[in-house]
């Protein structure tokens, strides 16, 4: 479904799903605290920002959720001291559950990205995880970014829908819900509840759980991101792409199990797909992203830099 037209609307049905879905997005999405969360997030970081990424005193992540990337920079040294954002106190209070069972402090702030409630001059890092594509207003956030860095400080996203492998990724998206009836009888899998109902995102009395298909506002090509740093000012501007076969494998997947109602999923299934995940990742980072054109993954990533 397509995201509403305005401005506040967008920005309310982001806030009304991701609140709905804080409680259940770690298990939805397999999210791990643990040294193999550590280690994917790094990864990932490293891809643009050298081997041994950071460390950085101050950071500031926008779009946190429930801390995946904030929580695992903690624990791995690659932030000294961490700010979360985000639109929803949903995810806010899921993350600071997460930090407190892992023993770490995080100031959190729910807030427009395009107004951050920071002074001038007060991180070293900015970055984001799957959070471009969620915000209405793409340029003035780009200035707060900027705004709120120190001279010489990092800018990094991650995880932002390309709009050419979006296309690409369709594919396996389709055939996956068209079997999933078939695939949800071999496993003896129940419906997932919220596919019986109806509503949009002004009905306020419907589930809003239904509002995952509309939370989503751009996809990028890699001019899209170079475009939005360079214009707020920062330079040395990179744009790579990242996970072609993953995607395609972790949305057939995905789409799959969004059938399904997630307590009825059985365990060797979920092993299944998070290691066949792990194992195409491997092809990707060694055999592909160094090779093809950005445009053509799924994800692209993006770091520059603050003069």
């Amino acid at each position: 479904m397509a995201a509403p037209a305005s401005k506040s609307e967008i920005l309310e049905v982001n806030r009304r799903y991701h609140d709905v879905a804080a409680q259940e997005y770690d298990a939805k999405w397999g999210i791990s605290f643990a040294p193999n969360g550590q280690e994917q997030v790094v990864g990932k970081l490293s891809k643009l920002l050298g081997a041994r990424p950071g460390p950085f005193a101050r950071s500031l992540e926008i779009g946190a959720g429930t801390g995946y990337f904030s929580l695992n920079m903690l624990q791995a040294g690659v932030v000294g001291a961490a700010t979360c954002t985000d639109i929803s106190p949903g995810m806010l209070a899921t993350l600071e559950a997460n930090a407190r069972q892992l023993g770490l402090e995080v100031e959190t702030a729910a807030c427009d990205a395009a107004a951050l409630p920071f002074e001038d001059e007060s991180f070293d890092l900015v970055f984001g995880h799957a959070v471009l594509h969620h915000l209405p207003e793409l340029e003035r956030s780009f200035a707060e970014f900027h705004r709120v860095l120190r001279p010489g400080g990092t800018l990094f996203f991650a995880g932002e829908p390309s709009r050419q492998g979006d296309r690409i990724a369709a594919l396996p998206k389709r055939v996956a819900w068209r079997i999933s009836p078939a695939w949800r009888a071999a496993l003896r899998v129940p419906k997932a509840p919220h596919l019986n109902g109806q509503g949009g995102w002004d009905r306020m009395d419907s589930d809003d759980h239904q509002l995952e298909g509309q939370v989503d506002v751009h996809a990028f090509v890699p001019g899209d991101l170079e475009r939005l740093a360079a214009g707020a000012g920062f330079g040395r501007v990179r744009v790579r792409g990242e996970e072609l076969l993953a995607n395609w494998f972790g949305w057939f997947n995905r789409t799959l199990e969004a059938s399904a109602d997630p307590k009825g999923i059985p365990m060797p299934w979920i092993h299944y797909a998070h290691r066949g995940y792990l194992l195409l990742q491997g092809v990707d980072r060694r055999v592909l992203e160094g090779r093809l054109p950005p445009q053509l993954f799924y994800n692209l990533m993006l770091a520059a830099h603050k003069p």
